[in-house]
Order: C-alpha cells, then structure tokens, then sequence
C-alpha cells in the first residue's frame, strides 16, 4: 500500500511540474505572437547587440516612486488607455516590451516639486506599427501621452530570470563596460525592456537593458 501510494504522488508531482512548464511556454508563445518593434542587428559584441530601431509611437506616462511599483503603476495606466479607456472607447492590440526609464529627481520638476523624495520614471508601450499618430485614440487620461520618436541606434544586452533590482544593475554595469570599450558614444539614461507577463517562468523571461548611441557612434 505504501508503494502505490508513493507511485500515485509521484505521478501526480509530474504532472504538476508538466502543467507549470507547459503554462510558461504557453507565456512564451503568447509573447511570441505580441507585435515587437522591429529592428536591425548592426553589430554584435559577445552579449551585446548594437540594433537600429525605425521611427515609432508610445504611449507613455511618468511616475514617480519606486522603481518596481512605479513600472506596475505605469502599466495599469497605459493599460487602461490600450484597454478602451480612450476616444472612441477603442482596444489597441498589446505589444511588447514595456519599458522603464528613470528620469529627473522630482524636486527638480513640476507640478509634482512637492514630492523631494524618489524618482521620475517614464513607462512606456510601442504602439502597433499600423497605427499613424492621427489615427491612435486618443487617451481620456491626460496623464498618458502619445509620443512620436525618431529612428534611433541602441546598444542592448539580454538577459533571462528574475529582472531585480541586483540583475538589473548587473546587466546594466555589463553594457556600460561594452559600450566603454567599444568606444561607442552613449546618450541618456539606460532603459529597461520587459517582455513577459509576470507569471511567465524565470528561465522562459526576456528582459535587456538598452542606452541611445549617438548617431554615427
């Protein structure tokens, strides 16, 4: 009785560990099948990639506090605008990845100069590259803005697992040492991608880091 019983638990233990490797490949599928912006590999440095980027729009929001549940705020609100909260009441496929970049240090902006503490972050999402300026929604919160930006070079280094705050250093210390000795011209704050819903297994998560290059760099 003892070894049926150990037997059925065995086979119940693998068929849990099934469902959990097959969800996060599910997550990897349905990521898959999300539009992400398109790009050029223009050169490869071991992990690191120089990519150009074509002219695109955002819909982007800045929120100040944390890094992690500024990034989670950030989402609902472009959320809420992909999900209908815009004129005329429309849904806007998602895209990936959603994007993170840290700003000024609040006492320095307004109206928000109040707040002395934390940081400004810009979250932002790519709008569907069918979409022209004219034609995306428009958002009913005035907080998320549509922004137009101009063909740009990235240097991007990817990595799996979980994006903590330690990784995220890691990686980023790792890009900025390339960038370094590559001689390549860094412009701005870096900018964290994230491509999976939060439930997609670690090993399964794309996450990079990206800086601006100067153009010609």
């Amino acid at each position: 009785m003892g070894g049926m019983m150990k037997s059925k638990w065995r086979y119940v233990l693998i068929a849990m560990l099934a469902v959990v490797v097959l969800g996060g490949g599910l997550a990897g599928t349905i990521m898959s099948l999300v539009e992400q912006p398109a790009y050029t590999v223009v050169q490869s440095y071991d992990d690191v990639e120089v990519r150009d980027y074509p002219a695109m729009i955002v819909a982007e929001v800045e929120v100040a506090g944390e890094r992690k549940p500024a990034i989670n705020a950030g989402f609902r609100l472009i959320a809420d605008y992909i999900f209908g909260n815009n004129a005329p009441a429309t849904k806007i496929p998602m895209t990936a990845p959603v994007t993170q970049q840290a700003g000024e240090e609040i006492a320095m902006t307004a109206p928000v100069s109040q707040q002395s503490v934390g940081e400004l972050w810009t979250v932002r999402f790519v709008m569907p590259s069918r979409y022209s300026l004219e034609a995306l929604p428009k958002p009913n919160n005035p907080s998320v803005k549509l922004v137009p930006l101009p063909a740009e070079r990235f240097a991007a280094i990817r990595f799996s697992g979980l994006a903590d705050d330690e990784a995220l250093a890691r990686y980023k210390q790792r890009l900025l040492k390339r960038i370094s000795e590559e001689r390549l011209a860094a412009e701005g704050e870096a900018i964290m991608a994230f491509y999976n819903p939060p439930w997609t297994l670690p090993f399964l998560r794309r996450n990079e880091i990206m800086v601006k290059l100067k153009q010609g760099k």
